[in-house]
């Protein structure tokens, strides 16, 4: 691919695979917020505009990795293309062996490695994290990007306090900002300054309301050559200070007509300038940032999206080390923060993750703020094209699959992997003038085994959860019972538009425009934020950790269990667990 394949670009899958094949420095800033370990299930609350009844929720990704065979590989992997990083992995392996501590930086320092390729020489890199990895992250980037790079270590103040009952409160993200090369863009940002030092400080106003303080016009070292009398246009000529003038003559005149000089009320008293505060930038960002709050459970802008970072913070870094027209990459985008704002500050960008799930959030949320023109922008990586696609996308992870396959249905995915009762997502939609909505299940099936079976399963479904009508997607072609057995169902719908009860979808049905046929509208799913009306019948537990999943190298994905690990910090948040008392689904 060229360089403008990449350039406003989503890209599904494996994002050291993402990297390996982008041109070298092609890239001017890489934000990253990656993952850690968590041994958790997150869930996305999804539901239609219609709310109410047809709120459910969408299992988003699952983090359970531990130290094997993938980390192993990127170990090697590291060792041979990095002779300093190699090394340090090697010393860490010493402390670490074995431990999911050790699986995590082996699997960082492969992509940071990538990354650094891909970064022009202007560009720069933040890596957000937390202070239980963030010191070895640090000596990583140290590593891989030397230590002459290193640039700021920026603390995020994410809450103003946190009930954390055996320890200080965790409050604080870390922001780690290191440059490809000294000739690193970057872009002085301000906040605004406080009501209590406006009013300290800019204690003068003009007859119009413009509000200013006093500023020394006196030179700050011996100037002999702006050492001159000053005749101000009030008709006094004014001495000079012991050291000169700090203006020339031009520019004292040019701030004299301008009203920009206040003028001593005793004689012999200093001339001085009008620094005015609507002239003035606010005070210059510094490396603690405690101006910008973590989304809050009532913001309009919450997706409900674990993770999910505030649209100001990546704003900043964008502005700060960016320019408009230059590329921004997030090879973790999760739920597109870094994409919106990147879109919104006139960047170029390239978002990267695993899971097609938020892929479909991003898109929705771009849809959301630029309206629809915006999907003419970009181009889309790795979601099936065709049916060939399809069935790639299947034989490499058939979860996935199977949440593509209920989206592209205009579905919601079932709420968590495992035994699903039959249900791997649902549809809903209404009928003109009925408020209610109705809703069809879905059931996703693969394998040289589907047969007339299935569609009796799919029957019982129907009865047992209230639907109204039922589809069974089939990877491969259904034979000429399973349709029989289907058209024995009487139709379902109003008089005006009567549907088959039981439909079976090919995948090559899935890329038709219209690929099942439903009595009433389809209400598409967006996510939202929960309504008082939906309660979940999970209780409310902490989480600690970094939530987006670590991508693996290569092999097999699915996650052995594992042990709990080290707290890295409590963010509130839906979780499943398993535990002795209950049955993962």
């Amino acid at each position: 691919m060229s360089k403008s394949d990449y350039q406003n670009s989503l890209h599904f899958g494996d994002n050291l695979e993402v990297l390996r094949k982008m041109p070298p420095a092609s890239v001017d800033l890489i934000y990253l917020d990656p993952p850690f370990n968590s041994n958790a299930n997150y869930n996305v609350l999804y539901g239609t505009k219609r709310g109410g009844a047809s709120q459910a929720q969408s299992h988003a990704f699952q983090d359970t990795w531990e130290w094997g065979k993938d980390a192993q590989r990127a170990l090697n992997e590291t060792a041979a293309r990095h002779l300093e990083a190699g090394a340090l992995l090697e010393a860490f392996q010493k402390v670490f062996a074995g431990s999911d501590m050790m699986a995590y930086l082996a699997m960082m320092a492969v992509r940071l490695i990538e990354m650094r390729r891909v970064l022009k020489n202007t560009g720069s890199v933040y890596l957000h994290c937390d202070p239980t990895a963030s010191h070895y992250l640090k000596v990583l980037l140290d590593a891989i990007f030397g230590p002459v790079r290193f640039v700021n270590e920026i603390v995020w103040k994410r809450y103003g306090a946190h009930n954390d009952s055996s320890t200080y409160g965790r409050i604080h993200d870390v922001l780690l900002f290191y440059s490809r090369s000294e000739e690193m863009v970057f872009n002085k940002q301000h906040e605004p300054y406080s009501a209590e030092y406006i009013e300290e400080r800019f204690r003068f106003s003009d007859p119009d309301g413009r509000r200013w303080a006093e500023q020394n016009l006196a030179s700050p070292n011996p100037r002999p050559n702006l050492t001159y009398k000053f005749k101000a246009k009030n008709g006094i000529t004014y001495d000079p200070p012991s050291n000169g003038w700090k203006y020339t003559p031009d520019r004292m005149s040019a701030l004299d007509a301008s009203g920009g000089l206040h003028y001593p009320a005793r004689p012999g008293g200093r001339l001085r300038m009008k620094n005015y505060l609507d002239e003035r930038l606010g005070v210059p960002v510094q490396d603690v940032w405690t101006d910008i709050t973590l989304i809050g459970g009532t913001s309009p802008e919450r997706l409900k999206y674990p993770t999910q970072k505030p649209l100001t913070l990546l704003e900043r870094i964008i502005s700060a080390s960016s320019n408009e027209g230059d590329v921004v990459l997030d090879p973790f985008c999760g739920c597109g923060t870094a994409i919106e704002a990147a879109q919104k500050l006139g960047r170029r960008w390239i978002g990267i993750d695993v899971t097609y799930l938020a892929i479909h959030v991003i898109e929705s949320r771009l849809v959301k703020s630029f309206g629809e023109n915006i999907k003419d922008e970009y181009k889309l990586f790795g979601q099936p094209q065709d049916a060939n696609d399809a069935n790639a996308l299947a034989a490499r992870d058939w979860l996935e699959f199977q949440k593509w396959a209920v989206m592209k249905l205009g579905g919601l995915p079932k709420d968590r992997p495992g035994a699903d009762g039959g249900i791997d997502g649902i549809i809903r939609y209404h009928r003109v003038g009925i408020e209610q909505p109705n809703r069809a299940v879905v059931s996703v099936k693969g394998g040289l085994n589907v047969g007339v079976d299935d569609v009796h399963k799919l029957k019982s479904v129907i009865k047992r959860e209230g639907a109204e009508v039922g589809v069974l997607v089939c990877l491969n072609p259904p034979g000429a019972a399973m349709r029989k057995e289907a058209a024995s169902e009487d139709e379902v719908g109003p008089p005006s538009r009567r549907v088959q009860r039981i439909q079976i979808v090919t995948i090559e049905d899935l890329f038709k425009k219209h690929p099942v046929d439903l009595p009433g509208m389809l209400d598409p799913p967006e996510v939202v934020s929960p309504s008082p009306a939906f309660q979940p019948k999970r209780g409310r537990k902490k989480m600690e950790g970094q939530t987006e999943m670590l991508l693996s190298v290569e092999g097999d994905n699915k996650a052995p269990k594992r042990k709990a690990n080290r707290p890295i910090r409590v963010v509130e948040m839906e979780v499943t667990r398993a535990g002795p008392h209950r049955k993962v689904k």
